[in-house]
């Protein structure tokens, strides 16, 4: 089969350009995988290494990534929280990255909490799992972290979200 110019007449008779023809047809039918670069699916220890970073150039940043929140302060300091369970942990302090183990595969996500969280009169406090000592982080973006939640319950469904976790037998097995 030879090759036909983009200028020269159609082979399907038409009388128009190959270019003006069948030759668009032919592009539409391409898939667009094939022309363009398949999308990056962000991980969760990507998305920790770079809220470390951001602690580390002292950079006060809030972002989420479907339940989960990040954000780190001026300070260097830097926290992961998952709204479900209001679960937290803190990923850097002072700028320093802390080494957080993560057993992540494309189906669970397992990591070991140290926190939870609430929001108490505009303020966020953590109550530590060990000790059940409770503190306020002042520095947190409480405003923010509250608008997420609320986004984040209107996009999801209450069933959904609940299935987020799995039950203590499960995680078991």
């Amino acid at each position: 089969m030879t090759k036909i110019g983009r200028n020269q007449p159609c082979p399907c008779g038409s009388g128009k350009k190959y270019k003006h023809c069948c030759l668009r047809a032919e592009q539409a039918a391409k898939p667009a995988a094939s022309t363009q670069a398949a999308p990056v699916v962000p991980t969760l220890k990507a998305e920790i290494a770079k809220l470390q970073q951001t602690a580390q150039e002292q950079e006060a940043k809030f972002w989420e990534l479907g339940v989960f929140l990040f954000f780190s302060t001026a300070a260097g300091d830097a926290w992961l929280l998952e709204i479900t369970e209001t679960d937290a942990v803190q990923v850097a302090q002072a700028g320093a990255a802390i080494d957080l183990p993560i057993e992540e595969n494309a189906e669970t996500i397992a990591i070991n909490w140290t926190h939870t969280f609430k929001l108490v009169d505009k303020q966020i406090v953590l109550t530590s799992y060990a000790s059940g000592q409770e503190e306020p982080l002042p520095q947190a973006p409480a405003q923010q972290i509250h608008a997420a939640i609320r986004r984040i319950h209107k996009r999801y469904d209450k069933a959904l979200l609940d299935q987020v976790h799995l039950a203590a037998e499960e995680q078991e097995h």
